[in-house]
């Protein structure tokens, strides 16, 4: 049976309300899952929904209400909530019929992470925006990319905007924090061979050999790959600019080698 919140001013409600926040979502360390796709692949990734904010007058399709009744016999709090209340929840998004709440996980360390012999990994150093990470990921899921790692980064995994453009993919795929020098050392003892991407690039993306084990390093927005990686420990590439522009945004950029990467396994492999 679901409990009725009514006013905006809920204590419970301004806690969800904050979880928007980074700095709500590591003092509760819970998140916010905004959208009915994302819930599914989150609760197909078992993770911990403990409740569920809904909307009784715009929650009226069938497939939502057999998904509230799933989240509740996952032991899900079920919160009819009114529309003042949702749209409070919805903190500038079209008014959704329901918002699941989240625990975060346990985050996992590159001692965890086995790479098979044909692993291609996709390293992100300090990228800034969550709707760009979420991009990657994204590209990661559908590129056959094993895990995705953030080096020396403070990402913000669980952002609603990394969840939404991810299109869940953030809740199906390894994503690894750890320190640059992690990094370094788990590439070298996996012998990976490792393509970082510069403006100025020794080779074009295509001429880079992506089979066997492979990592593909992407740098910041604004100020792209730091000194970490260099021609001893990677080989440089560069995706070749015909126009204005000296360089792509780094999701798009990451989807042009992601995917060269798949093509060139895909034809070995056929």
């Amino acid at each position: 049976m679901a409990i009725e919140i009514t006013s905006p001013q809920n204590p419970r409600i301004k806690d969800f309300v904050r979880l928007r926040e980074r700095r709500g979502r590591q003092s509760q360390r819970r998140f916010i899952i905004d959208g009915i796709r994302e819930i599914h692949r989150a609760r197909a990734a078992k993770l911990r929904i403990t409740e569920v904010c809904f909307d009784p007058q715009l929650c009226q399709d069938v497939s939502e209400r057999n998904l509230l009744s799933a989240l509740e016999a996952d032991d899900a709090v079920l919160i009819e909530v009114s529309s003042r209340v949702m749209e409070k929840l919805s903190y500038g998004q079209r008014q959704l019929p329901l918002i699941a709440i989240a625990e975060i996980p346990s985050g996992k360390s590159l001692d965890d992470l086995t790479p098979n012999e044909n692993a291609l990994v996709v390293i992100l150093e300090a990228i800034e925006k969550p709707g760009n990470l979420g991009a990657i990921l994204r590209t990661a899921d559908a590129a056959q990319v094993q895990a995705v790692i953030l080096s020396n980064g403070k990402d913000d995994l669980y952002n609603p905007n990394v969840i939404r453009s991810s299109c869940g993919a953030v809740f199906h795929l390894p994503v690894i924090n750890a320190t640059h020098a992690e990094v370094e050392h788990w590439l070298a003892s996996h012998k990976f061979n490792t393509f970082a991407t510069r403006v100025d690039g020794a080779i074009d993306y295509t001429r880079g050999d992506y089979q066997g084990r492979s990592a593909i390093v992407m740098g910041a927005e604004a100020t792209g790959l730091s000194d970490n990686w260099h021609a001893d420990n990677s080989t440089a590439i560069r995706i070749p600019m015909h126009g204005v522009g000296d360089s792509l945004n780094v999701s798009t950029s990451c989807a042009v080698i992601c995917f060269e990467a798949l093509r060139q396994r895909t034809a070995t492999a056929s």
